[in-house]
């Protein structure tokens, strides 16, 4: 009984192993057939789109959060469609308008966002 339990795993522990062995080869080929020379530009911060401050308790620009937070709001909230899509069938009349309402929620506070001028960038 082991040695079957072992072997229905075996498909996963390959596949494991050649994408360990696949990403090994490719970041060992990438540095050897590229030059390494990083120079100032290439080594900068580039995640917030501008140079790092001196002091960590200056000011901060609260757009940057906005986005993060409308990107939550929206973004991730679309994930409950996937689930939805997969078990239509099973949910009925029942499981579609409640999404309905759902997107129809999320619609208006799309619109709301928009209106208030949280999607532009000054």
């Amino acid at each position: 009984m082991a040695s079957e339990l072992l072997t229905e795993y075996l498909p996963i522990v390959i596949f494991l192993g050649v994408a360990g062995g696949l990403a090994l080869v490719i970041v060992l080929a990438s540095l050897i057939v590229t030059q390494q020379n990083p120079d100032a530009e290439k080594n900068a911060a580039y995640e917030c789109g501008f140079d790092a401050f001196e002091n960590t308790r200056s000011k901060f620009d609260v757009r940057f959060y906005l986005v993060a937070i409308l990107f939550i709001i929206f973004d991730l909230e679309i994930a409950f469609l996937f689930p939805w899509a997969i078990s239509l069938g099973w949910i009925g009349f029942f499981g579609f308008w409640s999404m309905v309402v759902f997107l129809g929620i999320l619609t208006i506070g799309f619109i709301y966002e928009w209106r208030k001028g949280a999607l532009e960038w000054e």
